[in-house]
């Protein structure tokens, strides 16, 4: 009688804990799906803007998932708690940034066209000169045109990045050919620009 009984209490624990085990999958199943649908919606900005919590929500779900997968339905559902709130975060991180990113590349398409110019329009007349003004030499010269030519190339290659959406790229070369348009101007005895002291902030 006390090894039926006993045999009963087992079973009757068995049938507990796979009801309470079914709860579990089932609502564990319910975030993992609900999380997907959030990461779905994020947009592509998110990826390109806040590329680190981007990848701190993938692996958030891809730990769930391994969880889920192990049986471990309670860590599954524990790890997806905040993870909605943390696509919001991500999102709104993102905007913020594009707006940076977009505000800075609006600036160097104002300013660094017009410094290229002045500046050529400057070689231009100092090459038709017969003699060069007091404290610039020919070789000063010389290198100003090389590093007018290399400017330029590197603005074409910056304006192509940004348009392939390489915004991190395209703002690094942006920033490296204003500060080369300011040593050409400062050694051809050029007024630089106000604007154009400080660099602009990379994307990251």
């Amino acid at each position: 009688m006390l090894r039926k009984a006993s045999r009963l209490a087992l079973l009757v624990l068995a049938c507990g804990l796979a009801v309470g085990c079914g709860k579990y999958k089932r609502l564990a199943d319910t975030a993992i799906k609900t999380a997907e649908k959030a990461v779905a919606s994020a947009g592509d900005d998110v990826a390109k803007y806040a590329s680190d919590q981007w990848k701190e929500i993938n692996d958030t779900l891809a730990a769930a998932k391994d969880a889920y997968a192990k049986g471990d339905y309670k860590a599954a559902i524990a790890g997806l708690q905040d993870i909605g709130k943390k696509v919001q975060d991500a999102q709104a991180a993102a905007s913020t940034k594009k707006t940076q990113v977009q505000n800075s590349w609006n600036d160097f398409s104002a300013g660094l066209p017009r410094m290229l110019d002045a500046i050529k329009s400057r070689v231009d007349i100092l090459s038709a000169s017969k003699k060069l003004p007091k404290g610039l030499d020919k070789a000063t010269l010389d290198g100003a045109k090389e590093g007018l030519a290399a400017a330029t190339q590197s603005w074409t290659a910056a304006s192509d990045s940004f348009k392939a959406g390489n915004f991190q790229d395209a703002l690094a070369k942006a920033n490296a050919v204003k500060e080369k348009a300011v040593q050409i101007m400062q050694s051809l005895g050029m007024s630089v620009p106000e604007a154009a002291g400080g660099a602009a902030p990379v994307a990251k």
